[in-house]
């Protein structure tokens, strides 16, 4: 094997895992730079995980950076337990530890805006959820699609963005959809058939028209990436929705090794490939630290959100309990997840 081919195998993958890192570091970052505008306490800022490469100590934090660049850390004092020392996480008020405690998640979302942003700007055209023309033979046109028409719905669920058609589709699992569309400024409910395509194990629907696609203004990217973003957001929640359903398995889900295959892949294939599953998975990152697990930093917020309204702290002991169960399911999960995305890549 030439080095050439064995260095385009190599640098995706490698891509993929600074890519990881970085939202990681984002996220950490995130918790960095709100501790610091609350005043509190940095015991350690640590980049990677594992045994340290080197560090270095400016003011009272130690800035480290370690040999697993898949993980890092912000090490608050007083962040796990009691502490009676100046500028201690437990000594701040509920509103403070909850602007910190959410600062991580919401970076993330930050950077997979910047991302969604840089997609839009870099695209010719913005697309809309207009259809402009049909492949040749195309089964939907037969189905009663027509140029022109703007789809409002598919299956129930609202389009907005030319983003939100994609996502109406890859839902249906026979080709069969019911759109709204609106034509000469009537809304008209057609059943529409499309061929399904499969690849690898999946089978999806061939989507055989083009999206009308509008010229690029400051507005008109400002406005496009916000809307992309909303059906980023809401692709993940009809996703985890999906999953509770029983409509997606444990075998669906990706863990980090899968992951970086799809990034990997993505970055082979094009750059807007590449952005496109880069935003996604730090926008996921985002919105799943939000949720009330515990474990997480949604549960360390809801907890703080429950001590407000009802001025008392669950007892330490019951909270370290119910952290270090989430933990283990978690963890758990992760390792299931992990061996699929090995037994799939084998």
């Amino acid at each position: 094997m030439s080095i050439s081919s064995i260095w385009n195998t190599v640098y995706p993958i490698l891509i993929a895992i600074l890519f990881f890192e970085l939202i990681i570091i984002i996220h950490e970052g995130g918790h960095f730079a709100a501790a610091r505008l609350m005043k509190i306490k940095v015991n350690e800022f640590s980049i990677g995980m594992g045994p340290k490469i080197f560090s270095f100590t400016k003011g009272s934090t130690k800035y480290s950076l370690r040999w697993i660049l898949f993980g890092g850390y912000c090490a608050m004092e007083g962040e796990d337990e009691d502490s009676d020392e100046n500028g201690s996480f437990s000594k701040k008020s509920v509103g403070a530890r909850m602007f910190v405690v959410a600062a991580g998640a919401v970076m993330n979302l930050i950077l997979g805006f910047l991302i969604v942003v840089c997609i839009v700007s870099s695209s010719d055209l913005i697309g809309t959820p207009t259809v402009a023309k049909f492949d040749d033979n195309a089964v939907s046109q037969s189905s009663g699609l027509q140029a022109g028409d703007t789809i409002k719905s598919i299956d129930g669920m609202r389009v907005f963005t030319a983003t939100d058609v994609e996502t109406g589709l890859s839902r249906s699992p026979d080709g069969d959809v019911q759109m709204v569309v609106e034509r000469d400024g009537k809304n008209i409910t057609l059943d529409v058939t499309f061929e399904m395509q499969e690849y690898e194990g999946q089978r999806f629907i061939n989507m055989d028209f083009w999206l009308l696609g509008e010229e690029k203004t400051v507005g008109g990217i400002l406005k496009s990436s916000c809307s992309m973003f909303v059906s980023y957001m809401r692709m993940i929640f009809l996703s985890v929705a999906d999953l509770l359903s029983g409509r997606y398995g444990i075998s669906d889900l990706s863990g980090p090794v899968g992951a970086v295959s799809v990034v990997s892949t993505a970055v082979k294939t094009s750059v807007t490939s590449m952005l496109r599953i880069m935003a996604l998975l730090t926008i996921n990152v985002g919105l799943f630290n939000l949720f009330p697990i515990p474990a997480l930093d949604g549960w360390r917020f809801f907890m703080l959100l429950g001590e407000g309204i009802f001025k008392k702290k669950l007892p330490a002991k019951w909270e370290y309990a119910i952290n270090a169960a989430g933990l283990v399911l978690l963890l758990g999960l992760m390792v299931i997840v992990t061996f699929s995305d090995v037994t799939k890549l084998f």
